[in-house]
């Protein structure tokens, strides 16, 4: 990866880490989380609904299944091909945008939006992030809600650990090696995989955000209401908080 590339410029990262971040058991959950993040945005069916940074489609896929009106952005093609391959055979009719979150603006167009699994806070200047935001505000309609679900910094302060690893039944060892630097905003990542006389490593960084500093975010971008929840299923945000989950609206 050249020095001008960032790690999430690279689609190398994303296809080597790809069954790790999208297994079968994250797949499987998307019924489940679907479910729960419909409650908290209280929509009609047939909204138009934004998932930004979506992957390879897990929750677009299941959002046209119940019937909403759904346009999945990612920068990945790899990501977005399997998405398409999937809807298809099923007759969904979504569409598949390959664009960086960063650029992605279609004004007063989307009921909702939806940003999850911590797919927010790459970029090294923070101007970045507020203009994603900004991106997101001005892709709704007037009392549009954005739901963001991400690794809270109070989550990641109780759970920390410098080094963690997974031994795979193929022989696979993925090692994740974690460093907090800038005063607890920034988290620099390792992700190492091991198997035979392969290795492979990538670094990673991204911010981290309090439920203040993200609300207050939020706020600034001009959304008027934001509620926080400890997890998709709308627990407190308290200290047996799960995720860091954002609701907004404008």
């Amino acid at each position: 990866m050249s020095k001008r590339t960032s790690w999430h410029e690279d689609d190398r990262f994303w296809s080597t880490f790809e069954p790790k971040m999208f297994s079968e058991k994250c797949l499987n959950s998307a019924h489940e989380q679907t479910d729960q993040l419909l409650a908290l945005l209280e929509l009609k069916e047939g909204a138009k609904m934004l998932d930004l940074c979506c992957g390879p489609g897990r929750h677009s896929l299941e959002l046209a299944r119940r019937g909403f009106r759904v346009t999945g952005v990612d920068r990945t093609a790899r990501y977005l091909r399997t998405a398409r391959k999937t809807a298809k055979p099923e007759g969904l009719k979504i569409e598949f945008v390959r664009a960086d979150m960063r650029r992605f603006c279609r004004r007063n167009a989307f009921d909702a939006a939806i940003n999850m699994f911590t797919a927010f806070g790459y970029f090294d200047d923070p101007a970045e992030d507020r203009q994603v935001i900004g991106n997101l505000y001005r892709s709704l309609k007037k009392g549009g809600k954005l739901l963001m679900d991400v690794q809270g910094k109070e989550i990641l302060a109780r759970n920390f650990q410098e080094r963690t690893w997974q031994a795979g039944d193929d022989g696979e060892l993925f090692i994740e090696e974690h460093k907090v630097t800038r005063d607890w905003t920034w988290l620099e990542n390792r992700w190492i995989l091991v198997k035979g006389n392969t290795r492979r490593e990538f670094k990673l960084c991204l911010r981290v955000y309090s439920a203040a500093e993200l609300k207050a975010l939020l706020q600034d971008c001009g959304f008027s209401t934001v509620q926080i929840y400890g997890s998709l299923a709308g627990i407190p945000y308290d200290h047996k908080a799960k995720r860091l989950v954002a609701l907004a609206q404008k």
